[in-house]
């Protein structure tokens, strides 16, 4: 048995998905964990390539590499 008082609470929370996806886990993490991909919409465990686009990222670099690609030819 573990020393009293030197360990952490380890004890069952909550973790959500930005998909939706909700599953219990235990942890010493304080309250609930909040998840922006997960092994549900994760590209390599559901076999299906997309992109997640953060803050509009991806369309800023292909607009830039358009112009880029145009001026070229």
């Amino acid at each position: 048995m573990p020393k009293t008082g030197i360990h952490p609470n380890y004890r069952e929370i909550r973790v959500m998905c930005a998909c939706g996806n909700t599953f219990t886990t235990r942890s010493t993490h304080k309250g609930d964990i909040h998840l922006e991909i997960c092994s549900n919409c994760h590209p390599f465990f559901t076999g299906k390539q997309k992109l997640v686009d953060t803050a509009g990222r991806v369309e800023r670099f292909r607009r830039k590499y358009a112009k880029a690609e145009t001026a070229a030819k």
